[in-house]
């Protein structure tokens, strides 16, 4: 570990050395309100531009920086299921699942492992290049201010990732962070979480540096009757390293550069099933907020996954996946211009890059020799342009937009060599390219001060990752082929809803949508353990989805709830799967959080959080049994700056089945209790 972590200070050092050599760092200071020379008051945010007037036309729903505090995991992604419709692949959290599993969607567009939601920190995404799943565990909730979830697909900048919706993650400011927070936990079966953070100001900026490293043997996945010699702990090791520097460089611009390092670490299932993550981001952001206000970004990500398959019947390895770089570039510029107080008008571009190819040597469980090496990836681009403007008439709002993006698919390949050294496959895949349109709009209306109505239509894109393009894999016994040939996802969908808020502790809200991807990519079985990915020709989604915040004094209720009834559409080859629920999504989700708050600092809280039951297939052949979950947390001060810390998961001890093929089942987090040290001055 403390090789990783030098190696991991000596690439992010750079950055530290900006945040302390261009902010002056007086002893104590942290807020971001200064005053310059001459008196007059610079603010400095270390956030985007602000919200456009319509942003509520879409169903949003925003998680404040208490409750991301509060996961009683310490799990960004715990915190994230608090809204109802919100999944993963699969129900395994960062520290047991497959890291190439965990895709983020939103409304029961699941049905792969890749994100269908567009994930955004501080503006920029997060969807790993190769893959398209998000490093969740390098994502701390303590760095983070608030989170804003858009359900429902459509979006401006970088659109053409946001198919079922967007996830925006705004990191907290120096004031939020104050000069130093950390905390310190463990959890009954040894393992420890631990995090810090020092956050400094200036006349004219601020700047924090964060770190965090989780460590533990694990819980057993596979259930004891199941079990053998070879079973393994889910075991994890895991760290990463943030830096953010803030600066003012007039009184209407400001900078931002970031960095991120993480690596991690997991064992899954059987002993030297061992798979990596790794990566080092960074970004540069500078704000405009005068009359023409502007958001230019820019960013480039280093990432690689590895990942040892081991025989389930022999219990020796049968693949190293050993190295998967890729490399993520790409930024945005986007401007309002003056247009009047009762108009915004955005127009912009955006680009992404997306390059990587996989190394991985088959081996064979009877004889331990090579018998194939692989070597596959290839290039994905995306241009777009696009224009929004929201116009606000008295008490309606309305708000449309559009967006050209120009994809291309290109520099595919496939090569194999047999155990000997052979060439027995050698596939160059032929370049496409072309444009897509998108659009979205909607409408405000404000009945009265207490009651909101709103609707909204949109559609969107999503580009197949490299992984399902050209990527084949084994969850044995089960074989996945890639697919060079994939097309375009496209969203079509449309929502109403209403908001009720007769006070400050009453909010209430409810939305009622369709939603359809055409040409969704599903894992579709053509054979007896064989699958391949394939466009079917579309999964449909209608639901609702109902939100609730109620304060009666020091108690309140925030609640959640999605009901969605989800058909996927087949024909010719796909027929089999033509009105089936897709694979990995429940008709059923909620989660309910009762809190209470005595006094200053004081908290304590539980999550009552339901999933409905899932099939695993496209087959509807192995179901994952609903699971009902309680959550706990509590904060309680010692002195000033200094407070006791305990977390409850899965305090009912529920079985969560997380994967089940053909009856080999893999379980999620069981009863899990932690206690320790927060810390803030």
């Amino acid at each position: 570990m403390s090789e990783r972590f030098a190696t991991t200070l000596n690439n992010t050092a750079a950055l530290i050395a900006l945040a302390a050599g261009i902010i002056s760092i007086p002893a104590g200071a942290s807020a971001q309100e200064r005053r310059d020379d001459v008196g007059e008051v610079i603010v400095v945010t270390g956030h985007g531009l602000s919200e456009t007037p319509a942003t509520p036309a879409y169903d949003t729903q925003v998680i404040e920086r208490e409750a991301l505090m509060g996961a009683a995991s310490g799990r960004i992604e715990d915190a994230l299921a608090n809204v109802a419709g919100f999944q993963q692949f699969r129900r395994s959290d960062s520290r047991s699942a497959n890291p190439s599993a965990q895709g983020a969607t939103l409304r029961a567009l699941g049905g792969n492992a890749t994100s269908r939601a567009l994930v955004l920190l501080d503006g920029v995404p997060m969807t790993d290049p190769f893959f398209g799943y998000i490093p969740f565990s390098s994502i701390a909730p303590e760095r983070l201010a608030s989170v804003r979830v858009t359900r429902g697909g459509g979006s401006g900048p970088f659109g053409a990732g946001a198919l079922a919706g967007t996830i925006e993650l705004t990191s907290a400011d120096a004031a939020s962070l104050g000069l130093f927070s950390g905390q310190a936990l463990v959890n009954d079966r040894g393992e420890t979480e631990t995090s810090a953070a020092l956050a400094f100001g200036g006349p004219r900026g601020f700047g924090t540096i964060s770190g965090r490293w989780d460590r533990g043997r694990g819980f057993y996945t596979t259930p004891e009757d199941q079990r053998s010699e070879a079973t393994a702990r889910a075991g994890f090791d895991a760290y990463s390293i943030s830096a953010r520097a803030v600066f003012a460089l007039t009184d209407d611009v400001e900078i931002q550069a970031s960095g991120l390092a993480y690596r991690d670490d997991r064992t899954l299932r059987f002993e030297g099933a061992d798979n990596s993550s790794e990566a080092r981001d960074a970004s540069l952001r500078v704000i405009g907020r005068g009359d023409w206000q502007f958001d230019a970004i820019a960013y480039v990500q280093s990432r690689d996954f590895s990942n040892v398959v081991i025989s389930s019947t022999r219990f020796v390895p049968v693949l190293d996946q050993r190295s998967t770089p890729s490399r993520g570039i790409g930024g945005k510029f986007e401007m309002r211009p003056p247009t009047g107080e009762n108009n915004v008008l955005r127009l912009g571009v955006d680009y992404r890059q997306s390059e990587g190819e996989l190394f991985e040597t088959a081996v064979s469980a009877f004889s331990g020799n090579v018998t194939a090496d692989r070597n596959a990836g290839g290039t994905n681009t995306d241009l777009g342009f696009f224009i929004e403007d929201d116009l606000t008439l008295g008490a309606l709002t309305l708000t449309a937009g559009a967006r050209a993006d120009r994809y291309t698919i290109r520099d595919g390949f496939f090569t194999e060599l047999d155990g000997a050294g052979v060439l027995v496959a050698d596939n160059r895949y032929g370049d496409r390219a072309g444009w897509t349109g998108s659009f979205r709009g909607g409408a405000l209306f404000d009945v009265s001060e207490a009651v909101q109505l709103r609707t909204a239509a949109y559609t969107g894109l999503r580009l197949p990752t490299l992984n399902e393009l050209y990527r084949p894999f084994v969850v044995f016994p089960v074989v996945t082929q890639a697919n060079a040939e994939l097309e375009n996802e496209k969203l079509e969908g449309y929502e109403v809803g209403v908001d009720f808020a007769p006070s400050d502790n009453v909010r209430l809200g409810l939305t009622a949508f369709d939603n359809k991807v055409k040409h969704a990519i599903a894992n579709v079985t053509i054979g007896t353990n064989l699958r391949q990915r394939q466009n079917i020709d579309a999964i449909e989604a209608q639901g609702i989805e109902a939100t609730a915040a109620l304060t009666f004094g020091v108690i309140s209720l925030d609640g959640s709830l999605a009901y969605t009834d989800a058909k996927a559409r087949g024909s010719d080859f796909a027929a089999a799967l033509d009105g089936n629920r897709p694979s990995q999504t429940p008709e059923w989700s909620a989660s309910a959080t009762l809190s209470y708050r005595p006094a200053s600092d004081w908290l304590f809280a539980a999550t009552l959080r339901h999933v409905g039951d899932q099939f695993e297939d496209d087959l509807e052949t192995d179901v994952l049994p609903a699971a009902t979950t309680l959550d706990a947390f509590a904060k309680i001060p010692l002195t000033s700056g200094v407070s006791i810390v305990l977390r409850g998961e899965n305090l009912f001890d529920e079985d969560i089945v997380t994967r089940n093929q053909g009856g080999s089942i893999d379980l999620g987090t069981p009863r899990t209790v932690w206690g320790g040290i927060r810390v803030g001055f």
